[in-house]
């Protein structure tokens, strides 16, 4: 049972309450369950879209890609589907396994160390589950 007196734990029921009465399939939400519906861009349409398609002379798709992940990591990683999201993004476009750690190590002197091992592992579930899907 939760907890009526705190009034986080009201805001979320209410909050969910909302959800179910406008949608009674987000009542098992899962951001996980999400975000295998949304599929991993081609890189050529993720040029077309964000790298080469906005300047001709301008940065790469795996470029924009592993700054969109430095970036994530820096507000400390949390959101946990976006930055997945980057990191498969990240592989398709070209990026190396070593190029994703790299940018999110880097990120540890301005970001911290709990935040580049959040990042850490975040990445590395989304490549264990990319070996898994190969196999």
């Amino acid at each position: 049972m939760s907890d009526q007196s705190n009034p986080f734990e009201m805001l979320m029921q209410q909050a969910q309450a909302m959800a179910k009465a406008m949608n009674p399939a987000l009542e098992s939400f899962s951001p996980k369950g999400f975000e295998s519906l949304w599929p991993t861009m081609p890189k050529d349409v993720m040029e077309m879209a964000f790298g080469k398609g906005i300047s001709k002379d301008g940065l790469d798709a795996k470029t924009r890609l592993l700054l969109t992940l430095a970036g994530l990591t820096m507000q400390g990683a949390q959101n946990e589907t976006g930055f997945r999201m980057t990191v498969r993004h990240a592989l398709e476009a070209g990026a190396t396994k070593d190029e994703i750690a790299e940018t999110i190590a880097q990120m540890a002197m301005f970001a911290g160390i709990p935040a580049m091992t959040k990042g850490m592992q975040l990445a590395r579930d989304v490549m264990d589950d990319k070996e898994d899907k190969t196999k």
